[in-house]
């Protein structure tokens, strides 16, 4: 398919967003496109894949789900009002756990899942460190990492009861992360991420 003629500087609604027929992945922040690299790296994968090995184990029969990229994460500015004419916020996070199915429809999430884990490549490291950074915080999504694989590093941020994010701690291979929406009930050991 051929690439659609978007104006870069325009602002977009989820809306338009719908309408794009293309194979061109993007997301929007506050209306603006952000494109997206084409297709992760093999390690991008590998360790993605290793994570939602732990997930799906875990959530196994539970009233949480986890989901993975490319799956539409709708952050509607006004809560009650969610026409997708008035949404300007999608992303689509490496994984993502909601706990209140409810957000859950055909077409993602809409609302602030329970954690998001976005694994960095080079081409998108400020929008993982940065700019989704405070989407996340500014809607409320309570658990953030970042994942660095060729420092094999993950981050962990966790939203405090003034809704700005903490940081948690940094972990390295040989670590094992407690999962903080599950109360540490699921621990990822990051050997097995990073093997």
């Amino acid at each position: 398919m051929q690439l659609l003629n978007l104006d870069m500087s325009k602002r977009y609604s989820y809306a338009d967003y719908l309408t794009w027929a293309d194979n061109v992945r993007r997301e929007l922040y506050e209306g603006f496109i952000k494109l997206m690299s084409p297709a992760p790296s093999s390690i991008h994968q590998d360790i993605s894949l290793n994570l939602e090995r732990y997930f799906i184990n875990f959530l196994y029969k539970k009233k949480c789900k986890f989901y993975h990229a490319p799956s539409d994460v709708r952050f509607p500015k006004d809560k009650t009002n969610t026409d997708d004419k008035l949404t300007y916020t999608v992303v689509q996070p490496d994984i993502y756990v909601v706990c209140d199915l409810a957000k859950i429809d055909k077409r993602g999430c809409l609302g602030a899942p329970d954690l998001i884990i976005e694994i960095v490549s080079a081409g998108n490291s400020k929008r993982d460190i940065k700019d989704k950074f405070k989407i996340y915080e500014e809607y409320g999504v309570r658990e953030y990492w970042i994942v660095f694989p060729n420092d094999e590093l993950v981050y962990v941020y966790l939203l405090d009861e003034t809704g700005k994010y903490k940081e948690k701690d940094i972990y390295e291979r040989g670590d094992k992360i407690p999962v903080n929406i599950f109360n540490g009930d699921l621990e990822i050991d990051l050997n097995e991420v990073f093997e």
